[in-house]
């Protein structure tokens, strides 16, 4: 006798995973890697420039957190913006956050692939990159449990290799050990070129960089309705938000730069691998390459965690097929996480046969989604206030600071970011996209609701 089909999630995410999950989401591949080159372009003031990111970042997590507060739910913020803007709004959350991560998956499974030949140079990069979706589809098709424990050792991993490096570095700078010893010093932040060298113009367009460090971080919503007591977890996780940023991402780049001058680290390599190996770990570069796999394997696993929701969430609503959005017998979204296997298989066919030009075209999308998804949560949230303020809804205990002029503070921030992305011969090419996906969600929009419309007229 088969199971019974359950219609709800499993409350299987406790404390310790929710927590993880959320230091998961903000420490991406970027802080590993892509920091080289942010460094080099604006010196040590990037400090600055990740605390103001973060800071924005916080107050995106602060809206989210009042909205579950109000109603924990799978789809979160999808959902907020269906209740708060519009049916529209959920359409094009969803639909746009789906398409972030399918993108972001391909890419990062695609990292794998890459990451892998540095032991195995002769190892054709799709097999690392296919055994990597299949494990973690697998993972995901479970339980959401096993996702939660993969997720805690993920996260775990990359919290130990920058808070060992930070500590290395300050006993370092007290007591002198090693070779780096003879260069090491606090003053060589601001020592070498002052803490913006290179001027406020590079600082300023540093902003569309670090931004993306910070993709995943909301995604701790799309675990409210499986955690066990969302109430209690999820706002202290939120608040932890900041100042995880400021440790992880500050912190480590203060320990970068205190261990040598800025003007030492090359902008197309990590500056962490260069640290361990002036520290004197001979392995440096390997125990760097291996927490970049688990970094692009901890932000895949997301990816599928989040997608297989959010497509539920859609086909809920009638804004996608009915059936992927059936639970399986362990209360998993299987079939939504079989598409989303699907789809970025298609990722991982793609960067196999067709010039990297195109593949860096199908990534910009998760730029724009990125910013659009951060926006319609604070745009949701103003329209969440405006109905507390009416009485209609009751208010919560935790809110955002310093709301609405927060809201439009974040809001004006996101627009200059996506202003910024025209100055950048990498980035301008999400918004030659952006037009394409606005015109697909608009005609996809439209052709949901004829088809809602006809199946109610069917009905009656």
């Amino acid at each position: 006798m088969s199971e019974p089909v359950p219609e709800e999630y499993r409350k299987e995410l406790s404390n310790r995973h929710i927590n993880m999950i959320a230091i998961g989401g903000a420490i991406g591949v970027g802080l590993f890697l892509g920091s080289g080159k942010a460094l080099n372009q604006v010196g040590p003031g990037l400090m600055l420039i990740y605390a103001i990111a973060g800071l924005m970042i916080f107050f995106v997590m602060r809206a989210l957190g009042e909205l579950l507060m109000y109603r924990p739910v799978s789809g979160s913020f999808a959902e907020y913006a269906g209740e708060f803007i519009g049916p529209w709004a959920k359409f094009a959350t969803g639909w746009g956050y789906w398409l972030v991560w399918i993108v972001t998956g391909m890419a990062e499974i695609t990292a794998v692939g890459e990451y892998f030949q540095f032991w195995f140079p002769e190892l054709p990069q799709w097999i690392p990159a296919l055994g990597a979706l299949i494990v973690l589809s697998g993972v995901n098709l479970i339980a959401v449990k096993l996702f939660g424990e993969f997720e805690f050792w993920f996260a775990l991993i990359k919290v130990v290799a920058i808070v060992s490096m930070i500590a290395i570095v300050v006993l370092i700078l007290i007591f002198g050990f090693s070779d780096a010893g003879d260069t090491a010093a606090v003053s060589n932040i601001w020592s070498h070129g002052g803490f913006f060298p290179n001027g406020p113009t590079s600082a300023l367009l540093a902003f569309q960089i670090v931004m993306f460090a910070f993709i995943g971080v909301e995604m701790v919503g799309q675990t409210a309705s499986e955690s066990k007591n969302p109430q209690q977890v999820l706002p202290k996780a939120i608040n932890a938000v900041m100042w995880r940023i400021l440790i992880f991402y500050v912190g480590a780049l203060a320990a970068l730069t205190a261990l040598v001058p800025w003007t030492s680290f090359n902008a197309d390599g990590s500056p962490f691998v260069q640290a361990f190996a002036l520290i004197g770990i001979p392995a440096a570069a390997g125990i760097i390459n291996f927490v970049v796999i688990t970094a692009a394997l901890s932000s895949c696993n997301s990816g599928i965690f989040s997608t297989g929701r959010m497509l539920r969430t859609l086909s809920e609503d009638g804004h996608a097929p009915n059936a992927v959005g059936k639970l399986s017998s362990r209360a998993v979204p299987s079939r939504a996480i079989a598409v989303t296997f699907g789809a970025m298989l298609l990722g991982v066919l793609l960067n196999y046969v067709a010039p990297e030009e195109a593949f860096t075209y199908i990534t910009s999308a998760s730029t724009i989604g990125a910013l659009f998804t951060w926006g319609m949560i604070v745009i949701a949230h103003l329209g969440f206030r405006r109905k507390v303020a009416r009485g209609e809804i009751q208010a919560n205990t935790f809110r955002m600071p310093w709301a609405p002029y927060s809201n439009y503070v974040v809001l004006a921030f996101l627009a200059m970011v996506v202003v910024l992305l025209a100055f950048d011969s990498d980035t301008i090419i999400a918004l030659y996209i952006t037009p394409v996906l606005v015109i697909a969600l608009g005609i996809g929009y439209v052709v949901s609701r004829r088809r809602s419309a006809q199946r109610e007229t069917a009905r009656t």
